[in-house]
């Protein structure tokens, strides 16, 4: 990162510095898109989300250190993920749901795979989903939190790893191991992604598949909602990336993109998420009385579902690429 493309700023443990370029295309013609705080006792408290007027790249500047995000990961563990509270998440059962209906439309863009390494996994569901259309695939999985571990434990994966791609050592000890590599709403997180991105293709056999799913800075519910966005609103998002910006990324590396889709990625949640993020600001005691409003926000979220396929409804597209060499 050259010295220019930082801003000098007072010495923050938890932020870097404020960045004067766009971390993708290297443009200073950046302007803010908004400003997102995270919910009431989150740290860091506020950044603010710049755009590229370029290359159309979002990202949080400045963003979180390391340390910052650690500090996120240890409050999201004590406080046992509160934004469930107010029905920002889906369900496991709605997750599973999803993660199913992934692994059915890959069936026919991915030949009979041997090996399979989930990226940014969590709690491995999506591999637990994925054996009903694979059975015969071996499911590996790699995060950066414990849970992948207690997915091993519990038989979700057969091998599990922690940390990111980008980990010293990791890509190196999985060169060239696995048939299919998929990232799920990963790439979003991590601080480098033309770095995860590159692992991701070391990790990969020659002729095998990339999936990768993420938030689409471009879509109608992200001008509509701003900073009630559920990607807007989590500090743990670091970059957004246009669909655009990432298939040309991935065909300079060699890759041939095989499908890019929006309807099959979009997750109905966008304004009972932006009713849960409002309700963070609320004593805990409002909550329940907003229940029937969460009610509607997601039948209107479900029934708007269908306009994804070819709209900009989609809040979330997917790329599936196949390494040539």
């Amino acid at each position: 990162m050259p010295p220019s493309a930082l801003v000098p700023q007072a010495t923050d443990p938890y932020l870097e510095p404020r960045r004067a370029q766009c971390p993708w295309c290297g443009s200073p013609r950046l302007r803010t898109r908004l400003r997102a705080p995270d919910p009431p006792g989150a740290r860091p408290d506020a950044a603010a989300l710049d755009e590229c007027d370029d290359c159309g790249h979002v990202f949080r500047n400045p963003r979180p250190t390391a340390e910052g995000l650690a500090l996120h990961r240890r409050d999201d563990v004590r406080e046992g993920h509160p934004e469930r509270l107010t029905g920002r998440l889906p369900s496991v059962r709605a997750v599973r749901r999803r993660h199913r209906a992934a692994a059915r439309a890959l069936t026919g863009l991915l030949p009979d795979p041997e090996s399979w390494l989930d990226v940014g996994t969590g709690d491995a569901l999506f591999p637990e989903a994925a054996r009903e259309y694979f059975p015969y695939t071996s499911f590996d999985g790699l995060d950066p939190s414990a849970r992948v571990v207690r997915a091993l434990v519990e038989g979700r994966v057969e091998e599990a790893h922690r940390g990111l791609l980008t980990t010293p050592g990791t890509a190196e000890r999985l060169r060239s191991r696995y048939d299919v590599l998929s990232m799920f709403h990963h790439l979003e997180h991590v601080p480098d992604p033309r770095a995860e991105l590159d692992a991701a293709l070391r990790v990969l056999r020659p002729g095998g598949h990339l999936v990768v799913e993420v938030a689409d800075p471009r879509c109608a519910f992200a001008a509509l909602l701003g900073r009630w966005w559920l990607p807007h609103g989590r500090s743990r998002h670091l970059q957004l990336m246009p669909l655009g910006n990432l298939r040309v990324e991935l065909e300079s590396r060699g890759c041939t993109v095989l499908s890019a889709e929006r309807g099959v990625a979009h997750v109905p949640r966008d304004l009972a998420a932006a009713l849960g993020l409002v309700l963070d600001g609320v004593p805990a005691a409002l909550h329940r009385t907003a229940v029937p409003a969460l009610a509607v926000a997601s039948a209107v979220d479900r029934g708007l579902a269908p306009l994804s396929r070819r709209t900009r409804l989609s809040n979330a597209y997917r790329l599936v690429a196949r390494r040539e060499v």
